[in-house]
């Protein structure tokens, strides 16, 4: 796509998710609240985005409160609609859930508008990563010069609507992302690097070169059967868990946004929970067998071997 065929469809495609999320939040007003729950999270200032956090103090809301706060949270996808000393780089989260009670033909017609919205959130992301041809680095002041103040990380997060689950309980997760990685898929990353020429702060040109030849020589070190894994730790982050007794049934999902949670009018209202305060003191892991174990390679990289330097 050439870069002004691209720029309209941008332009198109942000202006037709705003048309269908106002559209929700008045299908949303028009349909029985029959409960409402929202927690709101400490809003995380700029220079903050990779503070470790081991307490996250919850604040509940409940009702018609919780009801705008989630409404105004799905249409939030521009800076302007937050304070500016607020991080746009870190996810602005919003866990909870609306219960709705609607005959059948207004609760398709809402699934429909959250599946149309979703589609239009999918659309974006892949006129910006894909469509645009620009490298992750040059994304940022394409989309900010054609699109001032997007919020991409907001834009992009789907919404999720629920059918007549039984109950919903709120919990937080907190895990690592383990990856197995080749020497060669390794190596060439860092190779290109080098090429690349480029200097990372707070590193020289120079000095970053030397950097990564002595990590490129370090990888090349290892013996053949050293594996290599990338353990990046993720950041807590609130889950709902939801139950659907019928199927004797539990799905656990990551919770960003307010669940919408519909029911026919005949049936009884799912069960909501509520979102404790996190401690990282206070958990209590299952008992796992024992992993291999690893050792830190390239720390920046969160690249681990099994291998004992």
């Amino acid at each position: 796509m050439v870069q002004g065929q691209c720029v309209e469809a941008l332009h198109r495609c942000i202006n037709q998710l705003e048309g269908a999320l106002a559209t929700l939040q008045q299908q949303i007003a028009e349909i029985r609240l029959v409960a409402a729950r929202v927690f709101t999270l400490p809003e995380i200032e700029k220079g903050q985005e990779h503070d470790e956090l081991t307490t996250i103090a919850v604040e509940q809301h409940l009702g018609q409160e919780a009801l705008q706060r989630a409404t105004a949270h799905y249409r939030r996808l521009f800076m302007q609609h937050q304070s500016e000393r607020l991080s746009t780089k870190a996810a602005v989260r919003l866990p909870g859930a609306l219960c709705l009670q609607a005959p059948p033909a207004q609760a398709d017609s809402l699934s429909q508008q959250v599946d149309h919205i979703n589609q239009l959130k999918q659309q974006l992301e892949q006129i910006i990563t894909v469509d645009s041809g620009l490298s992750s680095e040059a994304r940022f002041e394409f989309v900010h010069q054609h699109l001032p103040g997007l919020i991409t990380l907001n834009a992009y997060r789907s919404l999720t609507l629920l059918r007549t689950p039984d109950s919903v309980r709120f919990g937080w997760a907190n895990k690592h992302i383990i990856k197995n990685v080749s020497r060669e898929e390794m190596l060439h990353k860092l190779e290109k690097s080098l090429q690349a020429g480029r200097a990372v702060a707070p590193w020289s040109r120079e000095q970053w070169a030397e950097k990564v030849s002595e990590e490129i020589e370090l990888l090349r070190s290892l013996p053949q059967n050293a594996a290599l894994k990338i353990k990046r730790p993720v950041k807590v982050q609130p889950i709902a868990r939801v139950w659907y007794s019928d199927q004797q049934r539990q799905v656990q999902l990551a919770c960003p946004s307010p669940l919408l949670v519909v029911s026919n009018l005949n049936q009884s209202v799912a069960q909501l929970g509520e979102l404790l305060n996190y401690n990282a003191d206070s958990i209590t892991h299952r008992h796992k067998p024992a992993a291999q174990p690893l050792y830190l390679l390239i720390p920046r990289l969160h690249l681990y071997s099994t291998y004992p330097l």
